[in-house]
């Protein structure tokens, strides 16, 4: 069995939270397939602790997070390849990315800014470099091009350059906004009807109702999620969870994978579980604040079994200090602490 195999429900990659954690929690509640952050080659064969952070990651993940494709940037064919050996025995596939929309992408020329006509010939000496390459499937995860009728033909030429499958999120890049209205499903419909390998539909996913939606419209074999996963990881079940219990089963995956998230990463993925169903309650923004001052997984912990618990009126919650009002400006520092979006390619 390859990956191939498991394209059914997939979670997207998101920078800096496609951590091991997270994708052992989605993978326990009906994710098949799973991705990394975009990953970049120059950094895995120059930067010892970048590589062993991924690594780690990756190695610990093998137990219980799932399958897993790696996803690489890059322009160079000869270093997106020797960067791809570096990760590749710990993975079941490796993704090029031509969807990152960031600034950086365009000043670096990758992601989605190698979709011109131009660069054509590029991509597919970098999908067909890898494909020669690996042992393992070999992916291209892309975006709309301009104009939009050329997707197709460009999807086409990179299947015939090797891409085992396809992910097309489609939606034009933009470095304002990362959504430029709907995703044109009709275009995944086409790359579904157009090329001789699997295709997997990105975008206008909110709901459980709306995965089957997308595959019913598209035909596509399987779907991709991103966003809506930061804040309901039980959506492939189609169930709605308990902010608080989702957020201490991370925590407690954050333990069994251990060094393989950061502090803000962990921050982030609580703060976003919470805000799905809570974002409107008085409390949240004293949330946010004491949340941004923990310093570690058990203080976030504490923070939930505890204030939260009692904020929400949840019977059994202990508070062990008095909870005072919050001044303004403490509350300002809160917020700013994550004023980030979340980036996805």
């Amino acid at each position: 069995m390859t990956i191939l195999d498991e394209l059914r429900y997939i979670a997207a990659p998101m920078v800096d939270q496609s951590d091991t954690p997270f994708r052992a929690l989605v993978h326990a509640h009906g994710a098949t397939l799973s991705y990394t952050q975009m990953l970049q080659p120059a950094r895995l064969l120059s930067d010892c602790d970048y590589l062993e952070f991924h690594r780690r990651g990756l190695e610990m993940g093998r137990t219980s997070a799932g399958p897993v494709v790696v996803q690489l940037c890059g322009n160079d064919a000869d270093e997106i390849v020797r960067g791809a050996k570096t990760v590749v025995d710990l993975c079941d596939g490796i993704d090029l990315n031509l969807g990152c929309p960031q600034e950086a992408a365009r000043e670096e020329h990758f992601g989605a800014y190698l979709l011109g006509q131009k660069d054509w010939p590029l991509v597919q000496q970098i999908v067909s470099s890898l494909s020669h390459s690996l042992t393992v499937p070999v992916s291209a995860k892309l975006r709309l091009c301009t104009p939009t009728a050329s997707t197709l033909p460009l999807a086409q030429s990179l299947a015939a350059s090797g891409a085992s499958f396809l992910t097309l999120h489609a939606r034009h890049a933009s470095t304002r906004r990362r959504r430029q209205g709907a995703a044109d499903l009709s275009v995944v419909k086409a790359l579904v009807d157009g090329v001789d390998v699997p295709v997997v539909s990105n975008g206008n996913v909110r709901t459980w109702e709306d995965v089957h939606n997308n595959a019913e419209e598209t035909g596509a074999s399987g779907i991709m999620v991103g966003e809506t996963l930061l804040e309901n990881p039980y959506l492939f079940e189609g169930k709605m969870p308990d902010p608080v219990l989702a957020s201490l089963e991370y925590i407690e995956l954050c333990r069994l994978y251990p060094d393989t998230a950061t502090l803000k990463t962990i921050q982030t993925h609580v703060r976003h579980f919470i805000a799905f169903h809570c974002q409107r309650r008085p409390w949240f923004t004293h949330f946010r604040v004491r949340l941004a001052q923990c310093s570690s997984v058990e203080e976030i912990e504490s923070l939930l079994r505890g204030r939260v618990r009692r904020w929400r009126g949840d019977a059994g919650a202990v508070v062990e200090e008095d909870e005072d009002e919050m001044p303004v400006d403490e509350q300002r520092e809160g917020e700013a602490e994550f004023g980030l979006d979340t980036v996805f390619s």
